[in-house]
């Protein structure tokens, strides 16, 4: 995916269990609102999830995530002027939501669930691969790296190749380290520090901090509902430290901060 400058992707979960707005938009009229919400907001791009991926969430079945997620991406094709990304890992998902009407594939397991490749090739849209140490029954569970930013980058040359292989372009691809997806504290600071550097490799990168535990662990053990000031603040820092688009659950509020930044850094007095 090429962006020439950020770019904010409104969350839309459309589930009962996601961490932050688990069961606020279950409903898919609800969703629908919520998604038109978002982009008057400033939100460039509308991720819709049917699957939670909070740590320790259970799995959903394929069905159950096709009947989440296809209504709300049907009704909403024609209806925002943004892409639509689906947020998943199952490649009867991606196909059906692409048939939807969804240009974007944002899986957390980065193609490399059975199937899911292949499907993404065919497709034809672009993709998001994330990082994550181990699934999120389990990513919380003590994660450990030699060197979290090596680490990763390896992780992250190995699935550019394995998509350069399949027939994706290097053009369609974004990356995301996956902050908290098996990650302690130490390694989401370290992540968010050097995200300039996973830029070696020539596509977008997406930083997905909002609202997620490392914020409301900076903030003095903060809950989820008030972490949005800490949540747009690391947005901005991502921002600088070269992320192209930023995964938000406040919109309007990280839209104003970046306006700020933006015409701050591009004034010419």
């Amino acid at each position: 995916m090429i962006v020439s400058e950020p770019i904010i992707m409104g969350v839309l979960n459309v589930t009962p269990d996601s961490f932050s707005d688990g069961g606020k938009f279950f409903d898919a009229n609800s969703a629908i609102d919520q998604a038109s919400s978002m982009v008057q907001e400033g939100a460039g791009i509308i991720d819709i999830g049917g699957e939670s991926t909070r740590p320790g969430a259970k799995a959903v079945s394929v069905q159950d995530e096709l009947n989440r997620v296809i209504p709300v991406i049907e009704a909403l094709k024609g209806k925002i002027n943004v892409p639509i990304s689906i947020d998943t890992s199952k490649p009867e998902v991606m196909e059906r939501a692409v048939g939807a009407g969804a240009s974007i594939i944002n899986d957390v397991n980065a193609l490399r669930a059975d199937g899911a490749l292949d499907m993404a090739a065919k497709l034809k849209t672009d993709i998001c691969l994330m990082h994550m140490q181990g699934s999120p029954r389990t990513m919380q569970n003590n994660p450990t790296y030699e060197d979290v930013v090596r680490d990763i980058k390896v992780f992250f040359k190995e699935r550019i190749n394995a998509c350069k292989l399949a027939g994706i372009e290097l053009s369609s691809i974004s990356l995301d380290p996956g902050f908290g997806f098996g990650k302690n504290l130490g390694h989401n600071i370290a992540l968010l520090k050097n995200l300039s550097e996973f830029h070696e490799f020539g596509v977008s990168i997406l930083a997905g901090l909002s609202r997620k535990s490392m914020i409301g662990t900076l903030l003095g053990d903060k809950d989820v509902d008030s972490r949005m000031i800490g949540s747009v603040t690391a947005a901005l820092i991502a921002v600088e430290n070269g992320a192209d688009i930023i995964r938000v659950h406040d919109v309007a509020e990280t839209s104003d901060a970046l306006r700020v930044w933006q015409q701050i850094k591009n004034f010419r007095g």
